[in-house]
């Protein structure tokens, strides 16, 4: 018999190298362009095969590379600049510490499902998680005292590669944990910190794990421990996957086993935001902690607990709304009847629109909106969509004074705009537009640039584009077994000089990407004009399940073969936020075409706006309030 142990390869860096061990644990790296290059200078191509991971890529240098950096004085003046900006970082005063620093005990516990923090860590799927993520590292960067609290899952969400006839595939690469930037949290005596969480028959245990963002941390819970059964360690498997049963049990462990995880780091959020409904429970579990601990009664420990939750949708339609059967319901969160001292009925009215409709599923939006003190769409025009949305939940009352508001997206914007803008910011606008993002007075010299310098920015980040697409398409061709030529002609798809119009987003069908070839004739005409040409870049995931979604990335993948425009329309596979940081900053028009108002925001186009690509959308979503005359397009 063999017995198969587990190894943790580490990097045995040099004394003077210690410092990037540290900055490979601190995700600010990933909106730093000096932190970035301090990775990439150790070895450029390793740095992209590991995904832009820097504990991966530490572990896998050779030892020579790092006894060569340790000698080499250049880059250890470059590491002693960074370790200087990071110190600056962590230990200046903040936006939060000179405007409310008499606030020494407040805090926030942010709930989510997924966190797009960098691509390093591939615990998100779309624009929910990369929202959260931006939020975290905003609140960095202002001195928020903010934790976030989410799921590390195995899988994660799946990567994307086309077939022949240019359907989607999907694969499910597991998530070494170990050479990702995240670390276990440990108790007082240097054990790893696990919660235990009741499900119907059993105590699941789950291990606490802690991402370092900036000056703030994100904590992930995770069940796969050799102390749960095979079906509990699957709980934290993947991102949005398995059945109905499943998704209720990640929602609990977000939920429940959030609040109890920071119970048992001693954290008692002043303030809990849900970050859509996935993460409801946790009313639940406040106001049990309140009425076993306290005595408090339910309804009293409830309206206590509600006047610090925050829920924030962003889903503008019923259907994307998380829904369990009663006896579900039931089944996993019985115990909390009796705990909470309330009927079965008296529960489920929580999650039901119309409390005394037996019939009604358990829905985590109104418990969400029954539970918070205030509730936020994510534009404008998304706050009127979800109050028209959830009326029922308060019956007799005007649409315009149901207590459902709106506070529009935003995105991290360091993270975003590329190293050719900032350093051209940096110019003209000095560094207080980036290490001061509160002080919106620096804005006021943008114009000061001049247009050249600003075009030629622009341009260089369309050759990055281009190049980016080119060797990407030749890999896709080589994976998917195509001939010689065709990976070939790769490099000759695109033009750096050439108007780039670009489309990434999910290939959800209310996105309608195949807007655009609704008159095929006339878009020909348009992409091979001899004196203006044009070309388009798309990229998008669809959902597993969703063929519908699949079918118009084939329809795409078809009309791109076209010989007329062949080298004009383009797809590239598995989109992620490498691939989107590449076209925001590289693309000079950025396209939306969904069905208004079904976009609840799309933070996309405010990636595409901070690098100076213009939008030409449908008037929805923060475009919607954003569109002024001569800064874009407004369509339909």
């Amino acid at each position: 018999m063999y017995v198969i142990r587990p190894f943790t390869v580490v990097p045995s860096l040099p004394e003077s190298l210690q410092f990037l061990e540290q900055l490979a644990y601190n995700i600010w790296w990933a909106w730093n362009q000096e932190g970035i290059e301090l990775f990439r200078r150790l070895d450029s191509d390793l740095w992209e095969r590991a995904g832009h991971n820097p504990v991966l890529m530490l572990g896998q240098l050779p030892q020579s590379r790092l006894e060569q950096a340790a000698a080499d004085e250049g880059y250890l003046a470059q590491m002693e600049r960074v370790k200087a900006m990071l110190d600056e970082h962590m230990t200046r005063k903040s936006w939060f510490d000179k405007n409310f620093g008499h606030l020494a005990d407040i805090s926030f516990a942010y709930f989510s499902a997924e966190f797009g923090l960098t691509e390093a860590l591939p615990i998100y799927s779309g624009g929910l998680g990369v929202l959260a993520g931006d939020h975290l590292k905003s609140a960095a960067e202002l001195g928020l005292p903010l934790v976030g609290i989410g799921l590390l899952y195995r899988q994660g969400y799946f990567r994307q590669y086309l077939n022949a006839d240019g359907w989607q595939q999907e694969t499910y690469p597991g998530n070494d944990f170990y050479t990702l930037p995240v670390r276990q949290v440990a108790t007082a005596d240097g054990k790893p910190m696990t919660i235990d969480v009741e499900y119907p028959g059993r105590m699941v245990k789950a291990q606490v794990w802690k991402v370092q963002v900036g000056r703030i941390f994100l904590y992930l819970l995770d069940t796969n421990m050799d102390e749960n059964s095979p079906e509990d360690r699957q709980i934290t498997s993947q991102l949005y996957g398995g059945d109905m049963e499943n998704r209720i049990r990640q929602e609990i462990l977000l939920g429940i086993g959030g609040i109890r995880a920071l119970a048992a780091m001693g954290i008692t959020p002043t303030v809990c935001h849900m970050n859509e409904g996935h993460s409801g429970f946790l009313a639940l579990e406040r106001v049990r902690r309140l009425v076993t601990e306290t005595k408090m009664d339910y309804l009293s420990a409830r309206e206590a607990t509600r006047a610090s939750q925050i829920f924030t949708t962003h889903t503008p339609v019923p259907a994307g709304i998380d829904r369990f059967p009663g006896a579900m319901i039931e089944k996993y969160l019985h115990p909390y009847f009796s705990q909470l001292g309330v009927s079965r009925d008296e529960f489920m009215a929580l999650g039901r629109q119309n409390p005394s409709d037996p019939q009604e599923t358990f829905s985590m939006a109104v418990l969400a909106l029954r539970t918070a003190a205030a509730s936020n769409g994510v534009s404008k025009l998304h706050g009127r969509v979800s109050r028209a949305m959830w009326q029922n939940v308060w019956p007799g009352v005007p649409d315009d004074e149901i207590p459902i508001g709106s506070v529009t997206n935003g995105v991290h914007t360091r993270s975003w705009i590329s190293g050719d803008m900032a350093a051209l910011l940096d110019r003209y606008l000095g560094p207080r537009w980036s290490r001061r993002p509160e002080d919106h007075s620096v804005w006021q010299r943008v114009d000061q640039i001049p247009d050249e310098e600003l075009w030629r920015t622009h341009e260089r980040r369309r050759e990055r584009l281009v190049q980016f697409a080119r060797n990407r398409l030749a890999t896709q061709a080589r994976n998917r077994g195509a001939a010689a030529n065709e990976i070939m002609s790769a490099g000759e798809t695109l033009n750096a000089e050439t108007l780039t119009i670009g489309f990434a987003r999910r290939f959800a069908t209310y996105k309608r990407a195949t807007l655009l070839f609704q008159d095929l004739d006339r878009l020909k005409a348009i992409l091979s004009n001899k004196d203006c040409p044009v070309q388009v870049i798309f990229a998008g995931k669809a959902h597993p399940r969703d063929n519908e979604g699949k079918e118009l990335i084939r329809k795409i993948v078809h009309w791109a073969r076209d010989e007329s425009i062949r080298r004009r329309i383009v797809f590239l596979e598995d989109y992620d936020m490498n691939v989107a940081r590449y076209m925001v900053q590289g693309c000079d028009v950025w396209l939306n075409t969904p069905r208004r108002p079904l976009e609840a925001s799309g933070t996309s186009g405010m990636k595409a706006a901070a690098n100076g690509c213009l939008n030409a959308s449908i008037l929805d979503g923060w475009w919607d309030e954003a569109f002024q005359t001569g800064l874009g397009w407004a369509l339909g």
